[in-house]
């Protein structure tokens, strides 16, 4: 009997063990899944904004590009909850065994005790018990082992009712996730369904953006001119920046523009140090949207065979979309740069975030911002609908990625 419970109590822990570990991935899991849903909402939500709109063919291959990756991440994520729970169902499958065997040695053990019970079940047998003790101590471990005997009962009966409790709950877990499972078996099916036409509108897209690919070859390397200029004209910005904290500061510049480095005060050393601490926790420069280009050099998203160079990171979000300080610092330069409609850069002790395309601009060069503090607004293209902010983080005068700064960005 000792035996056998011990057994029981080792697989128990494994069956919960495991059960814990599952249901904590299961949970991620669950969270990364709700986060691609909503992303291809967004994506959806823009695309029909902007459907009255001229949008060029590369911007809607570029967007449709999107929307499949997500969706096919959204299948793969799906996939892995739906395994996860065929594990989860096994593990609750043990788990009902292991009961079911511990129930019935319960119950086995029980009906010894009371069969025993009935048989001397009179009041008056078990005085007789006790006076037929050969002495008092006798007697008063004869008095000690009925007191067990009936506690032994009573504790036997609530690891019986226990244990059919944890069993029926075990039951309801086990039909709640094959249901779950099945909700996401159908949302697959469907979400499979959505790819295949994506894909096909994908395929008619690239065949029209074939038939021209050297006029959109041309497009894209002027493109890329374009904001090689503004990335010098931001570049430009940040090193005078720079030449006038140092001159401030009383800090000798040898030559115009050549400084790289801010000299900081112990305030503005603090204020580096907490946006430092803060890499990979800061808050998005918009509240709601996504990165249609991410940063450093990359193959064109719908022409592969051209490379592209961003210095930062695209965000297109909704019109009329807030951009905000993603830390606490003071506006440097409110700018108005060809191609880039008007930027706004904030510093943070020897850090830089500069936001472009913004319009209804809300603040002033000198003012003191606080984190997640509107600024203005990103402008919308009055020509494709979409509105799209470009976001650079610098320290001092070295371009960072954002995306390894900013928050699942």
């Amino acid at each position: 009997m000792k035996i056998s419970r011990i057994t029981y109590l080792i697989g128990l822990l494994l069956v919960c063990g495991t059960s814990f570990s599952q249901s904590t991935k299961q949970q991620e899991l669950e969270e990364q899944r709700q986060r691609l849903r909503e992303e291809i909402e967004q994506m959806k939500q823009l695309r029909a904004d902007n459907k009255v709109k001229e949008r060029s063919l590369l911007d809607e291959v570029e967007t449709i590009n999107a929307q499949i990756n997500t969706r096919q991440n959204l299948i793969k994520i799906t996939n892995q909850q739906a395994n996860l729970l065929t594990r989860e169902v096994n593990t609750n499958l043990k788990k009902i065994d292991v009961y079911r065997t511990e129930l019935k040695v319960l119950k086995k053990d029980y009906a010894k005790m009371i069969s025993k019970s009935y048989k001397s079940k009179s009041h008056q047998s078990k005085i007789m018990f006790l006076l037929s003790s050969a002495d008092f101590a006798q007697a008063y471990k004869r008095l000690q082992y009925m007191k067990q005997y009936n506690e032994h009962r009573k504790e036997q009966a609530l690891r019986i009712e226990g244990n059919t409790q944890a069993l029926q709950k075990l039951n309801r877990d086990l039909a709640k996730q094959k249901e779950d499972k099945q909700v996401l078996i159908a949302e697959n099916r469907e979400a499979q369904d959505k790819l295949k036409a994506e894909k096909k509108e994908q395929q008619v897209l690239m065949a029209s953006i074939r038939r021209k690919q050297g006029t959109y070859t041309k497009q894209i390397k002027k493109k890329q001119e374009q904001a090689s200029a503004i990335d010098k004209a931001i570049e430009k910005l940040i090193r005078e920046a720079i030449a006038k904290a140092n001159k401030k500061a009383g800090k000798k510049v040898t030559k115009k523009g050549s400084a790289t480095t801010f000299a900081l005060t112990p305030e503005e050393t603090k204020l580096a140090a907490g946006f430092t601490s803060n890499k990979g926790k800061l808050p998005w420069p918009v509240g709601t949207g996504r990165v249609t280009k991410k940063f450093g050099r990359q193959p064109h998203p719908t022409l592969p065979n051209i490379v592209i160079n961003s210095s930062g990171v695209e965000i297109e979000t909704r019109a009329g979309e807030k951009a905000r300080a993603i830390f606490e610092g003071e506006v440097i330069a409110i700018q108005k740069l060809k191609g880039a409609s008007r930027l706004v850069q904030i510093r943070h002790g020897n850090y830089i975030t500069t936001y472009y395309n913004i319009e209804n601009i809300t603040v002033k060069e000198g003012q003191k911002v606080d984190t997640k503090q509107s600024i203005g607004q990103v402008r919308t293209n009055p020509t494709t609908g979409r509105a799209i902010m470009k976001f650079l983080i610098y320290q001092n005068a070295k371009r960072l990625n954002p995306q390894s700064w900013v928050y699942r960005m």
